[in-house]
Formats: structure tokens, C-alpha cells, sequence
């Protein structure tokens, strides 16, 4: 992840989505398509029925990823993504995965 294209730093991004984005897979097509972009991090649902991520990757692909979230898998209705700057996370990040709901 230290070797970016271009020379470009890694960022990380916080995501909640909201909107008809629980039970439709919106997790397992958020993994599947951080994967096919080099993204690392995770997804989980909340108990509010919000999903929440943590992205972490070039800021072509962290944005294409963000991009992505605004629409979902064919089911899902996005009514709102917002992102955050998250800074200094204390986990690495190897891989996307899809997390237990918190």
C-alpha cells in the first residue's frame, strides 16, 4: 500500500450510508468491488440500519469507492453518503472485509 501509482500518499476515509442499504448486499458488493479497486478496509451494518466503512487506499481508488457507495448493488436506495477524513487509524488495514453489525 506504501507504493502508489504515481507517487500518491494512501488516504483513509469514514463512510455511513444510509438509506435501504441493509439486506440488500450492499456489504458483500462493497468488498467485492474494494477488492477489484486495490482499497483496503471494512464494512459493517449498524444497529440504526445505516452501513458504515473505513476505506483506506490511492485517493483515485478511495474516491471511486465513495463514487460507488452513492448508488450501491441494484437493490440497495442511497438516500445520503457522508465522509469523513479519518486520520491516524490505528489499525492496518491488509484487505476488505465485511465486519459484524456494531
Amino acid at each position: 500500500m506504501s507504493d502508489t501509482p504515481g507517487g500518491a500518499a494512501p488516504i483513509t476515509r469514514h463512510l455511513r450510508i444510509t438509506g435501504r442499504v441493509q439486506g440488500v448486499y450492499y456489504r458483500a458488493s462493497m468488498v467485492q468491488q474494494a477488492l477489484a479497486l486495490g482499497v483496503h478496509g471494512w464494512v459493517r451494518n449498524r444497529r440504526d440500519g445505516s452501513v458504515e466503512a473505513l476505506a483506506t487506499g490511492t485517493p483515485d481508488a478511495v474516491q471511486a469507492l465513495i463514487a460507488w457507495a452513492q448508488h450501491g448493488p441494484a437493490l440497495a436506495r442511497v438516500e445520503r453518503v457522508e465522509v469523513k477524513e479519518a486520520l491516524g487509524a490505528a489499525e492496518v488495514l491488509v484487505g476488505f472485509e465485511q465486519r459484524e453489525t456494531a
